[in-house]
């Protein structure tokens, strides 16, 4: 668990800025972990045993979360008014309430001591359920999947009474250090279920950017405080894409690096990631978007890739994730999908977090080849 500390304690900590560069290991001697992928073509009633079925291969979800506390970040991106078209924000960039829904029934049926539902709230402190309720959501259908589920809204500080500080391991790409929600610290098991989605920044969106959320915008928001964190968040994260001012008690570790938001993202996911650790990735793939993240993206389409991925290391889970896609997780800058970012799949292998290479990946369940939809051939023309 990470100490949480108080703001002129991480103030006093911090010291004199400076750059500390990660340092890169071999891509051979980068952690790898099995990934499962299976097929489901709905969210009806192959959901459940598909899921369970991924977790068993996993080596089932007891040894993960019997009697812990489980944290889940989901993914509900932009406004809950967002539409591609007209279809439910889950049909397209939302991750959907079912298969949250199912992964917290079977966290419980493991024996789950407790299972809190995160996001960071787009611009605002209202409770999550209620986000969810605008968003057309029913909130009951998750709160009723397992005994002792709640929710908390990220976004500030919420239930809790101070901020958790999270420092990355070797001093990170951008940051040294985070505050997060208490919730990030108050879990045994931390979870992120993304969707299987492109990113117009990231290339790539899925378990490892999924997280670039998990930082509150009354710190990192454009209307965060300077000094001391705002009451409440207003605003989008563009200072954090941006860099065009350093957010209230943090110093970047160069801030004379690139503005360019294709260069900062990705390292800054990589960072948060580091700091805090993902012990269960799941990307949902059902239905999803291509082109982008959301449906504020121009040209986006609707695409029914119909798969599920779960692996307990965020790297390799991406880069299967990334596989079905049709792209190649060892490509670089240039080519797609990072034709103007870094590959934050790189970027993590390059500080230990896990392997890209999928020759080094075990895939269980239903093989690459099988299972691959590539998202760039469904684009819309």
């Amino acid at each position: 668990m990470h100490s949480q500390m108080t703001r002129r304690e991480l103030l006093a900590g911090l010291g004199a800025p400076g750059l500390v560069k990660a340092q890169p290991l071999r891509a051979a001697s980068a952690p790898t972990a099995p990934v499962a992928v299976a097929q489901c073509k709905t969210y009806g009633s192959e959901l459940l045993p598909t899921l369970e079925r991924m977790f068993d291969q996993l080596g089932g979800l007891g040894r993960l979360v019997k009697n812990k506390t489980v944290a889940i970040k989901l993914n509900l991106t932009g406004s809950p008014r967002y539409r591609m078209a007209h279809r439910p924000a889950e049909l397209a960039h939302w991750t959907h309430p079912a298969v949250t829904a199912a992964t917290a029934h079977l966290m419980g049926r493991a024996g789950a001591r407790r299972i809190r539902l995160l996001e960071c709230c787009w611009s605002t402190a209202e409770p999550l359920e209620e986000y969810m309720i605008e968003g057309g959501w029913d909130p009951s259908v998750m709160l009723n999947a397992a005994p002792n589920v709640e929710f908390e809204n990220t976004n500030w500080l919420g239930k809790g009474k101070k901020y958790s500080r999270f420092m990355v391991p070797g001093g990170g790409y951008i940051y040294k250090g985070f505050d997060l929600n208490h919730s990030f610290e108050d879990c045994d098991v931390f979870c992120s279920i993304a969707k299987l989605k492109e990113h117009a920044t990231a290339g790539i969106t899925l378990s490892m950017k999924n997280c670039f959320g998990n930082a509150p915008a009354t710190i990192y928001g454009d209307g965060a405080g300077k000094d001391e964190p705002s009451e409440f968040p207003r605003g989008g994260r563009n200072m954090f894409h941006r860099g065009h001012r350093q957010p209230s008690g943090w110093t970047e570790n160069d801030p004379t690096t690139s503005r360019a938001d294709g260069y900062r993202v990705p390292r800054i996911v990589v960072d948060i990631v580091a700091a805090r650790p993902i012990d269960l990735a799941i990307v949902e793939g059902i239905e999803s978007m291509t082109v982008g993240e959301g449906p504020w993206i121009p040209r986006v389409g609707p695409i029914s890739p119909g798969l599920l991925v779960a692996g307990c290391n965020c790297v390799t889970t991406d880069a299967v994730g990334a596989a079905l896609m049709g792209f190649d997780p060892m490509a670089d800058r240039g080519t797609a999908p990072f034709e103007r970012c870094d590959n934050t799949l790189r970027l993590a292998e390059d500080v230990g977090l896990g392997t890209r290479d999928l020759k080094r990946i075990e895939v269980l369940g239903v093989p690459i080849a099988k299972a691959r939809v590539p998202f760039r051939a469904a684009r819309p023309a």
